[in-house]
């Protein structure tokens, strides 16, 4: 293999999409970031990459404004593709090890009240509100990333027994439960599904064309329908993900099993709802209690 810089990215990439199946999204993101650190250095071989030059790329991003967040994916990028160059003996030692990412700042997953999350379901004059009103009730009621509502195929639905089949992050996959009314409705679409055109037979989520919906899609009917309900317009997917996880704890749910439904690899990430709830229990208590405002 050639101890070229931009052929050891194209090997990289190329792995990283048919081996280890990572989405587009990160390809697209790894792609610029690699990118980014090859012009920064110039033609330059694989096995002459040093941590001076790492360190370099990164203090530019930072003054750049780049924000802690993507200076971390640029670092994670950078240290994946050289652990893939020392596999391949392309190097003799990974040049990131060691370095750490710029600490990000704690930030809580935005969410929607219930009463918002209700309205987003309550029907309309749409024409694709079937199809619209279950594809809603699946991704709010199982608690799914809009990836993996449009990715969903028929053989993957148990109406029956309320179950779903997802393929998370890396195609990893788990079954999660669906409740009764997400699955009557959703067997209502189904129902409908076949009265239109129908292209990719197993998708279970259609355009009007009969091909399978794309994300972007879902992101506009989220916003049409928050618009027309009164709920927040800057409603997206993942907020109602959050939304889920955040109202199943505070119905008493336990965390790690939030974090099966969510497919979380790490509790940590599950547990950033516990403290969102607790400030809004915050918020509430200063909103609501006589004593809150005094000092004594």
């Amino acid at each position: 293999m050639a101890t070229d810089y931009t052929e050891a990215v194209a090997a990289y990439l190329h792995e990283m999409t048919h081996v280890r199946l990572a989405s587009t999204h990160t390809i697209a993101a790894y792609r610029r970031d690699l990118a980014s650190f090859g012009k920064s250095c110039g033609p330059i071989g694989v096995d002459r990459i040093n941590r001076a030059q790492i360190q370099d790329w990164l203090v530019s991003g930072h003054a750049a404004g780049l924000s802690a967040a993507t200076l971390a994916r640029r670092l994670s990028a950078l240290s994946g593709f050289l652990d893939f160059a020392v596999t391949g003996g392309l190097c003799a030692a990974n040049a990131a090890a060691g370095i750490r990412p710029p600490k990000k700042p704690a930030r809580l997953p935005r969410t929607l009240p219930p009463e918002q999350t209700a309205a987003l379901l309550q029907p309309e004059d749409g024409h694709h509100e079937q199809r619209d009103l279950a594809l809603l009730a699946v991704m709010y009621g199982a608690g799914l990333r809009v990836s993996e509502t449009v990715g969903l195929d028929l053989d993957a639905i148990n109406l029956s027994s309320c179950e779903l089949r997802v393929f998370g992050k890396g195609r990893k996959e788990r079954m999660v439960p669906l409740p009764k009314g997400a699955a009557e409705l959703l067997g209502h679409w189904l129902d409908e599904r076949l009265l239109g055109p129908v292209r990719d037979p197993q998708a279970v989520f259609l355009n009007r064309f009969g091909e399978r919906l794309s994300a972007r899609s879902v992101q506009r009917m989220l916003k049409a329908r928050a618009l027309a309900s009164g709920a927040d317009t800057s409603v997206t997917p993942h907020r109602l993900r959050h939304s889920f996880a955040t109202h199943l704890l505070a119905g008493g749910v336990d965390l790690r099993a939030i974090q099966e439904l969510l497919g979380h690899a790490s509790l940590g990430t599950t547990e950033r709802y516990t403290h969102l709830d607790i400030a809004r229990l915050t918020e509430v208590y200063d909103q609501t209690h006589p004593r809150a405002g005094r000092r004594d």
